[in-house]
């Protein structure tokens, strides 16, 4: 909680505030990997988590650098109450070395990654994922894959409705559009891939295929908009050409490293504004430090999640602030409503409040307007969540009478802005809720940019409340489901599990292309 400083107020402002955070978890020892008591504490106007390793002596790492921040998202914070079927029904006590869904684990599935493959066409300087670096290749078979689509799909209460077919480069199978195809017949609402563009912007009709078997998103590894920061970006243009010519959306996966691409964060939301008809976010990843980086290194380049909102905010000249973020959580009460109109169980926003944040940007003849402008957030979710109650109580009347009232208090949630954008979310939300034209909320999208991030966390910043809390999970040939900060970090489940199925015979690699060739990892 954060309380009022008298003798601060008068100069307003965050600096107002005594903030105080004091909490205990577990974390780990980035020597040894040995599992410690932590405690997570604000100092100087940051949050800490420290921890004292018995070989290795006190580890204080920085978690946040606004405690403010912290704080005003720790009120979004809501438990889950994770799936009904998981896969371990007791508890590891030796969390996270016992990995694979447990009963223990308070959040479902609501984006599932799968390693199609470590190969890769590009040789990245920080990148965790290249067959290259490993001395083996891992693929798993179509028929390995099929089998963890349809673990995903299996899970309750609620199937996991997004699946993301990540690497390595998965553009490197030739069978890509079947998985993607198959996919979707298993029931998959959103089909995904992560990619660096390459084949897409060399092969002439591959982004077709994909779009004609079902893909709903490409997630372009982005990582700036000039060849300093981003040596592929002759190739992401030529990639993002093809997926307009197909109407194939995609969204700018940038890796923030402070010193390296921090300072172009505001200019790569304006080149998405740009290019809006195609481009429908951009997911920033503040670096995760996942390979043998020193303390120095990891004090030198860490970027938070506030430094990024921050960033952000100086960068657009005050256009997007930092309070315009707010966490995963926040939406909630749309779920409640979804489950109270339809009386089935829907997917749950339950991850940790402090592992991400967004907003969305309203895009039209180059201006930008939040909408944080447009829509009082607090408000509307309170209305939202309101709603929900009233359709809970059941009966034609009483869902009629909860619709009227909640219309009216999400009437009072607009606000009145020079943009005249107002009136068109007014537009979208009448068409969805009254007229149950769905079709609206598509058109949202087309004509809003989101803007979020996700800071995974690595072995200085680990905390196993975020991993029990997790909701993007990694499917494995063998049948587990692991939360992603364990298994690309920590114990790094990643290697051993492309390690035990690496395969006999290995594919033979393309090799690296030279106009985007870094010197590698």
């Amino acid at each position: 909680m954060y309380l009022p400083d008298p003798g601060k107020l008068a100069g307003g402002g965050s600096a107002g505030w005594i903030v105080m955070v004091d909490k205990t978890t577990k974390s780990l020892c980035p020597s040894c990997g040995r599992v410690l008591d932590a405690r997570v504490f604000d100092e100087g106007g940051k949050v800490w988590i420290e921890r004292e390793c018995p070989e290795h002596g006190r580890i204080r790492s920085l978690y946040w650098s606004d405690a403010v921040m912290y704080d005003r998202f720790d009120g979004y914070s809501s438990i889950g109450e994770g799936v009904e079927n998981p896969q371990r029904v007791v508890p590891a006590v030796n969390c996270p070395h016992e990995c694979g869904l447990c009963s223990q684990h308070l959040s479902g599935t609501l984006l599932a990654n799968i390693d199609v493959t470590n190969r890769c066409n590009l040789n990245c300087d920080f990148c965790f994922a290249n067959a290259r670096a490993c001395g083996y290749v891992y693929e798993p078979s179509f028929e390995q894959i099929v089998g963890m689509m349809n673990l995903l799909r299996a899970q309750r209460p609620v199937p996991v409705p997004a699946v993301q077919f990540s690497g390595g480069e998965p553009t490197m199978r030739d069978d890509l559009p079947e998985l993607v195809r198959c996919a979707k017949q298993l029931g998959f609402s959103q089909v995904q891939i992560a990619t660096n563009g390459v084949r897409i912007a060399r092969e002439e009709g591959y982004v077709e295929s994909l779009k004609a078997a079902g893909l709903s998103t490409l997630y372009f590894h982005f990582d700036g908009v000039t060849p300093e920061t981003n040596p592929q970006i002759a190739i992401h243009e030529r990639a993002m050409d093809r997926c307009a010519a197909a109407g194939m959306g995609v969204v700018l996966v940038p890796t923030i490293i402070r010193g390296r691409n921090d300072h172009e964060v505001g200019e790569l939301i304006r080149y998405a504004a740009r290019r809006i008809r195609v481009v429908r976010g951009v997911n920033f990843q503040p670096v995760a430090f996942t390979g043998a980086a020193s303390t120095d290194d990891v004090e030198k380049e860490r970027f938070t999640i506030p430094d990024l909102a921050t960033a952000i905010e100086e960068q657009t000249g005050g256009l997007i602030r930092q309070d315009d973020f707010y966490p995963v959580p926040c939406v909630l009460p749309i779920t409640h409503l979804v489950e109270a109109y339809t009386g089935r169980p829907a997917v749950a926003f339950t991850t940790h409040q402090h592992c991400g944040a967004a907003t969305y940007v309203f895009v039209n003849d180059g201006t930008m307007a939040p909408v944080n402008r447009l829509v009082d957030v607090d408000l509307f979710l309170e209305s939202i969540d309101r709603m929900a109650d009233k359709f809970a109580m059941g009966g034609s009347i009483n869902k009629y009478r909860a619709l009227v009232e909640g219309l009216n208090n999400l009437r009072r949630a607009m606000k009145r802005d020079e943009t005249g954008k107002s009136s068109e979310v007014w537009r979208l939300i009448m068409q969805a809720l009254v007229f149950q034209n769905f079709d609206a909320l598509r058109d949202f999208h087309w004509n809003a940019l989101f803007i979020g991030t996700m800071h995974f966390m690595d072995c200085h910043n680990y905390d196993t409340e975020r991993v029990r809390r997790c909701c993007i999970h990694y499917a494995t040939p063998d049948g587990r489901l692991i939360p992603f900060c364990t298994y690309n970090s920590g114990p790094v489940y990643r290697e051993q599990v492309w390690r035990q199925f690496a395969l006999a015979d290995p594919v033979p690699a393309e090799p690296p292309s030279g106009a985007a060739e870094r010197d590698g990892a």
